[in-house]
């Protein structure tokens, strides 16, 4: 099995990939990239087995008849977001919150942070996937599924807070997870890449979408139930892992 990860920005520079593969109870990072393109992301996935994306896969539901609305002066669907409540839904999807419930974690919002623009890049890489592979399911039932790589690492138990930047104290935070993890995870071979993981936040959470991609692939994440799935097939679905570390290499 090949699993990709995929940590988006708004552009080539400093999206991340990594490409993980699993053989008889051990996993080898067998490509990792930095500055990577859409057409690069489109034939890594074609590649793989399946990919674990860093980004929204959707917007809101309540988020389009909002802005339709106002574009059109029909005062109806604008109004039933007034107050810091209707607002709310219209920044953050059923899955957001539910990632809250779950972890204590607040992932960003797609239509009212700076993740909205890495959301509209990815809405273009999943038009080129479908184009060229079919329609992949926003809610992870295909071969993409969105993570979120600090929810997962908070799940593996492997403290990950303050790592990201580019001074001295993110950078030994950075050097200190790294280490956890491989600690935790001695099946994972980094393959000569572990001075590059140290040195980029992107990379490193690059290789982390791409094991829980692997949770994904072997039905080992938390999915959408009944309340859940509607919302999960348009506005895209979270994936939390749902086993420990080890699993993911016994499969």
């Amino acid at each position: 099995m090949r699993t990709l990860g995929v940590d988006l920005a708004a552009a080539a520079k400093k999206t991340a990939a990594a490409v993980v593969e699993w053989a008889d109870g051990k996993a080898r990072l067998a490509h990792l990239s930095l500055d990577v393109s859409d057409e690069e992301i489109v034939r890594l996935f074609a590649a793989s087995d399946m990919t674990g994306i860093d980004c929204p896969l959707g917007w809101p539901n309540a988020f389009l008849p909002f802005i339709a609305g106002h574009l059109a002066s029909d005062a109806g669907p604008v109004l039933e977001h007034d107050g810091i409540e209707g607002r709310r839904l219209l920044a953050y999807r059923d899955t957001d919150r539910f990632v809250t419930g779950k972890t204590g974690l607040i992932p960003l919002s797609v239509s009212a942070d700076r993740l909205a623009h890495p959301a509209m890049r990815c809405a273009v890489i999943q038009a080129k996937i479908a184009r060229d592979a079919g329609a992949q399911a926003r809610d992870g039932s295909g071969r993409l599924a969105e993570v979120y790589p600090a929810a997962s690492l908070k799940g593996w138990g492997i403290h990950a807070r303050g790592y990201k930047g580019r001074g001295a104290p993110e950078t030994a935070r950075l050097s200190a997870v790294l280490a956890d993890l491989t600690l935790k995870a001695p099946w994972l071979d980094l393959a000569g890449h572990r001075d590059d993981l140290a040195a980029s936040d992107d990379m490193f959470d690059a290789l982390i979408a791409s094991l829980t991609a692997r949770a994904v692939s072997l039905g080992r994440t938390l999915r959408p139930d009944a309340g859940h799935a509607a919302a999960a097939r348009s506005e895209g679905w979270i994936h939390l892992p749902a086993c420990p570390l080890a699993d993911l290499a016994a499969g």
